[in-house]
């Protein structure tokens, strides 16, 4: 049974995720600010975070970026609930750390799918060894143990979905990759109703992996299908 962490300051939102989680078979533990958050989280052994942003003490930008300097907790799913849903919102998201993002009022169904696939792609992730690069595609090198990637000789550091959006793209490497597939590769959904996360996520690793993410030269945006990546 996966064990969720709650991260809020609204205690009626905690008390009806709760609920709703534990009706469908998730252990549930809660924390009503950042820095509560950010202790449990470090003694205990949760399989997904759901925090929220705006919060007393430390905001959920912060907890993330903490939770992602630390190795132990490099991989650990994390959903963020915000009232902000800008493109601008959702990339700093994304950069602090998230692995998805839910805009305030949202569907527990949605909730629950995103869970879903987050944790089945955690649970499914091979386990390579130590310090061996995956895969390199001309001046691209991508490095699983420490979630890195290495751009004309830069280190950068990535978040875990940017991680395996990047290494879909190489296993495709030239070819155009549709938003459906990226979709089910990355995320396990089985279906293409929020193509909108992976562009979001690709307008994020661009501005990481490129020296002019408008004037792109690796990570190209095909027309009607989605995205290719040219070496």
């Amino acid at each position: 049974m996966n064990k969720v962490l709650i991260v809020d300051d609204d205690p009626q939102i905690i008390d009806w995720l709760q609920l709703d989680l534990q009706l469908s078979g998730y252990t549930v533990d809660s924390a009503n600010d950042g820095f509560d958050g950010f202790q449990k989280i470090q003694g205990n052994n949760y399989d997904l975070i759901i925090l929220d942003v705006m919060m007393p003490k430390l905001d959920g930008f912060e907890v993330c970026k903490r939770l992602r300097a630390l190795t132990e907790h490099r991989e650990l799913p994390i959903i963020l609930l915000t009232a902000k849903g800008t493109i601008e919102d959702k990339i700093l998201g994304f950069n602090s750390g998230a692995d998805d993002y839910l805009v305030k009022p949202f569907d527990i169904q949605e909730l629950l799918v995103r869970m879903r696939a987050l944790l089945r792609r955690t649970e499914t992730m091979p386990i390579p060894q130590t310090g061996q690069e995956i895969l390199e595609k001309g001046n691209i090198k991508i490095f699983p143990d420490s979630l890195e990637s290495q751009v004309n000789g830069k280190i950068i550091k990535l978040t875990p979905t940017e991680f395996e959006i990047l290494y879909c793209l190489m296993q495709h490497n030239n070819q155009a990759v549709s938003l459906t597939t990226l979709l089910s590769e990355v995320w396990g959904y089985d279906v293409d109703e929020d193509v909108r996360i992976v562009r979001v996520h690709v307008a994020s690793l661009r501005q990481k992996i490129e020296d002019s993410p408008k004037k792109p030269q690796f990570l190209h945006t095909v027309t009607n299908v989605g995205y290719k990546l040219t070496p």
